[in-house]
């Protein structure tokens, strides 16, 4: 069985179309249709735009699009493993230390703030200078005594 962009480049040429044809009705850039022909599906953007272009070569081709994505989607079945004595990798862990690091930053700011909002607070107001006490209140304790 030939692979899809063997079959999609086969069916072009069969029609006798330029993939710049393809390009220019499509709106698809060159490279694009380049990676599509090539098998170099894992190269593109994701899944979702994969198919779209998939769709639009196939209609611009004259292909069935449904065939075109049946095919791809045939394409990316898992496939059995040639050598069944060796193990699949299973999931690596990832790595902690970024939500971490992240987490104690953000603690840090909260903290700089509770502090700063606390300061503002407990500051007295209206007092930038101490208090004096007035010489007559001082006679007047003076004389009480």
């Amino acid at each position: 069985m030939d692979s899809l962009g063997t079959y999609l480049r086969h069916e072009r040429e069969l029609r006798q179309i330029s993939l710049e044809e393809v390009a220019q009705s499509t709106r698809i850039p060159l490279r694009t249709l380049h990676q599509l022909e090539g098998d170099e599906l894992d190269r593109m953007p994701g899944e979702v735009f994969v198919r779209g272009f998939l769709k639009s070569y196939a209609q611009s081709v004259g292909l069935d699009p449904a065939d075109v994505l049946e095919r791809h989607a045939r394409r990316d079945e898992p496939r059995p493993a040639e050598d069944p004595g060796v193990a699949p990798l299973t999931s690596v862990q990832p790595a902690e230390g970024g939500r971490r690091f992240g987490i104690a930053i953000a603690l840090v700011i909260l903290l700089i703030l509770f502090t700063l909002a606390l300061s503002i607070v407990m500051r007295p107001r209206h007092r930038d200078t101490p208090i004096e006490l007035s010489s007559v209140s001082l006679e007047l304790a003076e004389a009480r005594t």
